[in-house]
């Protein structure tokens, strides 16, 4: 069996039109949110179209949309990814308020994390969605509460 550091990096694309939500998010996930899983590369987008071309290259192992982002916010992105991307990555939402867990399972994201993001949290997430998908398991989060404190 290889080690993941002999491996590319895996890349987590991470939206915000904010350039400090998309600091935090890298920040408290950092370069190797486990061991198992080898370094990241981060792909910050702050614009849709770079979402969707990058969504769609095939390129992305995770994508983690600020629920927030304007004009568009990453609860929509994730829903019109999940729905137009046969391929789609697995995908991640943050958001400000615990309250807005129903949009989660409305946007079929595979994970949310809250903000103020926790680095212990964020990173264990970003690993458990990675690993699934690794696995080629479906993220499978019915009847579980998808909020994450993160």
């Amino acid at each position: 069996m290889n080690s993941p550091v002999e491996h590319e990096p895996l890349t987590v694309l991470v939206f915000s039109h904010r350039p400090e939500v998309r600091e935090a998010i890298t920040s408290a996930i950092g370069p190797r949110p486990a061991p198992d899983l080898g370094r990241v590369r981060f792909l910050e987008t702050g614009g849709i179209a770079e979402v969707l071309t990058a969504a769609d290259s095939g390129v992305v192992a995770l994508a983690i949309l600020d629920g927030e982002a304007q004009p568009t916010g990453g609860m929509g992105l994730s829903r019109q990814l999940k729905n137009e991307l046969e391929d789609c990555p697995p995908i991640i939402v943050t958001v400000r308020r615990r309250d807005d867990r129903w949009l989660a399972t409305w946007s079929q994201a595979d994970a949310v994390l809250l903000h103020p993001l926790d680095p212990v949290t964020a990173a264990g997430t970003v690993a458990e969605v990675l690993r699934r998908s690794l696995a080629g398991g479906a993220i499978d989060t019915a009847g579980v509460d998808p909020v994450t404190r993160g």
